[in-house]
């Protein structure tokens, strides 16, 4: 493909497209990801742009979320790490991201040398194109199974689901509701497995009825689910919530039916965030990568990132392939159903 049919593609005169293929200051910034969009979507049909990195090029961090206690300490965790070997952060945050289709744009951008994607929203067809054009890229919890070749690091979700609900059935509990997150997150569907491993392994049968998934993960869809769990005719004596944001939630609504926690009722969450030790009493928690102790805020988020910088400056990328990272549980005062 030439520039002329690039030009055609695009609806641009050759000349503006030369420009942007040459990285010439007069070109307007939505032009130019125009060019760099419709580049990204002909792959390697794409006339390339001319010369390479420039010094100093960055690690572009996608986290197209908030960047609340959760997420904002895995940025953390990446910057952190990133600093030491002289690589700088070119951060893309806020759910406003979300609406932005950066990732073609990516190999054709001379300020980046690779990515960390933090449970990116895009289809795997996108990211399956930014690896076949050679671009160095980790992926932080991804939201489906990760494309082949695709190095990604992720929390051992069924693990520690399973580990939490085979210690609330150790306490007895044999009704135990789940306020599982999103249906389509990866991470969702392998926690909810991992809490029906533990009760089939007891003999238990997990009814419809003591489960609801919510469209994100927050506070308030977390007590409305808990909610209507807890006004069933026959309620959960214990609830394990998607994440400590939702067990919060939990406990607001155990409250408001005069439940005393942990003595009438069990909530657990996962993260181990500032909200959910602030609680009283605390919850049951899987204590994942974003832990709130110093030596672990640096941690594997940050081993990610090191490997993207490196590969970035002509070292080897770790093996491609999915990790997962062993959680602890951290147990708490959680009182048998009485």
């Amino acid at each position: 493909m030439t520039v002329r049919d690039l030009a055609a593609h695009t609806g641009l005169s050759i000349a503006t497209v030369s420009r942007v293929l040459n990285d010439r200051a007069n070109v307007a910034p939505a032009t130019r990801d125009r060019v760099l969009r419709a580049m990204g979507d002909l792959g390697e049909r794409a006339p390339r742009r001319r010369g390479g990195r420039v010094q100093g090029a960055g690690v572009f961090v996608r986290c197209p979320y908030v960047l609340t206690d959760y997420f904002g300490l895995i940025v953390s965790a990446v910057a952190e790490a990133l600093e030491p070997h002289g690589l700088h952060v070119i951060l893309n945050a806020g759910t406003a991201a979300q609406q932005t289709r950066v990732l073609p744009t990516l190999p054709e951008r001379r300020d980046v040398a690779g990515a960390v994607l933090i449970l990116p929203p895009e289809p795997g067809a996108d990211l399956t194109r930014l690896r076949d054009r050679g671009f160095p890229f980790v992926l932080v919890d991804p939201r489906i199974s990760p494309p082949k070749d695709v190095a990604a690091v992720s929390a051992a979700h069924f693990a520690g689901a399973r580990a939490l609900t085979a210690h609330l059935i150790e306490l007895g509990h044999r009704r135990i509701g789940i306020i599982g997150g999103p249906r389509d997150w990866l991470a969702s569907d392998n926690r909810f497995h991992g809490y029906l491993a533990p009760l089939a392994d007891a003999g238990v049968l997990a009814g419809p009825e003591l489960t609801r998934f919510v469209a994100e993960p927050t506070t308030e869809l977390g007590y409305r689910a808990a909610a209507d769990l807890l006004d069933l005719p026959e309620r959960p004596t214990a609830l394990l919530a998607f994440n400590d944001k939702m067990a919060v939630g939990a406990l607001r609504a155990a409250t408001e039916r005069g439940l005393k926690v942990p003595y009438d009722l069990s909530v657990a969450g996962f993260d181990d965030i500032d909200l959910g030790s602030a609680c009283d009493p605390q919850l049951t928690i899987c204590l994942l990568y974003t832990s709130r102790q110093a030596h672990a805020r640096r941690a594997p988020a940050g081993r990610v990132a090191r490997r993207v910088g490196h590969r970035a400056g002509g070292a080897r990328l770790d093996r491609p392939g999915a990790r997962r990272l062993s959680p602890r549980l951290v147990l708490t005062v959680v009182n048998r159903p009485g």
